[in-house]
Parts: C-alpha cells; sequence; structure tokens
C-alpha cells in the first residue's frame, strides 16, 4: 500500500479564510495539493504562476515535494507596499504634531 500524507491548504482571504485538509500520496507537490484541495475552483483569482507560495511562511515553489502535515499558504499580491504606507503615516504624523501649537 502507497504511503499517504495529510496536508492543509490554505487562503486568506480579506473577509475569511479558506482551508483545506487534504490527503495525498508520498512525493506530491505543492502544486497538486493545491489542485487537490479544490481552492483553484472556488477562486479562479488563485494563479499558480503569479501568486507567491509557501509552507508554513516560507516561501516555496509550485515543485516542492510536501512532508506529513505540511501548511501549504497561498499568498495574495499585495496591494500597497508596507515600507511606502509606514513613510507616509510618518509624514502625516508630523504635519499634525507641526500644526497642534498653532492658534488661528
Amino acid at each position: 500500500m502507497a504511503e499517504t500524507i495529510h496536508v492543509e491548504v490554505v487562503y486568506a482571504r480579506p473577509e475569511r479564510q479558506e482551508v483545506a485538509s487534504i490527503s495525498l500520496p508520498a512525493g506530491s507537490t505543492v502544486a497538486q495539493a493545491i489542485e487537490a484541495s479544490g481552492l483553484l475552483d472556488k477562486h479562479p483569482d488563485i494563479d499558480l504562476a503569479g501568486n507567491k507560495l509557501g509552507i508554513y511562511a516560507k516561501l516555496a515553489k509550485p515543485d516542492t515535494v510536501l512532508r506529513d502535515r505540511d501548511r501549504v499558504e497561498i499568498y495574495r499580491p499585495l496591494i500597497a507596499d508596507s515600507k511606502e504606507m509606514r513613510k507616509q503615516r510618518a509624514a502625516e504624523g508630523k504635519a499634525t504634531r507641526k500644526g497642534e501649537g498653532e492658534s488661528e
């Protein structure tokens, strides 16, 4: 009998997280797990060539071989650059502080 591994495939949407627990033959890859999870059918916005993928928050390629109990994660593209957003918030804070002591 062929060995089976159990993995979770996770896709986080802004409103909720989708988790699929599946069993696969040993030697299966990240891409095979995602395809077997059914998440590609539920979420047509997932693009295996475009979305970054990971196993327990470490980037992985679609052809990475999985181990038993791995957690495959499908990452959505960032809408805004976090570094740039921090710069904008800091600039807004400085502008607010400059105007605090002034009276009209």
